[in-house]
């Protein structure tokens, strides 16, 4: 595995639709585990392959567990939108675009369709976490960035890079003080923070 440079938000490729992968081979596999890699060593929780300048439709995604904090990795080859539902206005940054955050509007579930690295049939239909990243990542599979929902460039926000890693370091450090402080199963549900727009939206991704 490797980690591989990560394009900027000027670089061309990042505008151009990536082409579906007709076999899921060695060169792919191989991809997939460097893509992992390099959005490990980026503290980020999703990367899509146009980020590492290949066009081609494949996303990875890491994020914890909204209960647990446990660690899931989610790969996914020609992934798919074919199902939508509701709307959140979701606060994003992208490591193609360091320093800033913006809020935009996300569906709160969806259904994606797609291939695991093994090259079987996938469909994950979910909410959360995972249905913010997947809806970023495979927008950049077709050339298309978050800024693009912004009604202008004026509503992105300054931010240090990284803050969205360190932010997240920061809640589950203070999580696991008040699970020590208190075990109890009311005090989880009372620490629960979820991004599914129902009043409680989360920290910001940062794919």
């Amino acid at each position: 595995m490797a980690v591989r440079p990560i394009l900027q938000y000027e670089n061309a490729r990042l505008r151009m639709k990536s082409i579906r992968v007709k076999r899921i081979d060695a060169s792919i596999r191989s991809l997939i585990d460097d893509m992992i890699e390099t959005m490990r060593s980026a503290e980020a929780i999703g990367l899509a392959a146009p980020q590492v300048g290949v066009l081609l439709r494949v996303i990875v995604a890491e994020y914890p567990d909204e209960e647990t904090e446990d660690l899931h990795q989610t790969v996914m080859v020609n992934p798919e939108i074919i199902a939508k539902k509701g709307e959140w206005m979701a606060e994003e940054g992208c490591l193609s675009i360091p320093g800033y955050v913006g809020t935009v509007p996300r569906a709160v579930s969806v259904t994606v369709k797609g291939k695991a690295r093994s090259g079987k049939d996938l469909r994950i239909k979910t909410d959360g976490m995972l249905a913010h990243i997947l809806q970023h990542e495979i927008d950049h599979l077709n050339g298309v960035l978050y800024i693009d929902y912004l009604p202008s460039l004026d509503e992105l926000r300054k931010v240090e890079p990284g803050t969205t890693a360190r932010r997240r370091r920061r809640r589950r450090a203070a999580e696991g003080d008040e699970v020590e402080a208190d075990s109890s199963p009311e005090s989880h549900a009372l620490g629960e923070e979820s991004p599914s727009g129902l009043g409680t939206p989360g920290p910001a991704l940062e794919a």
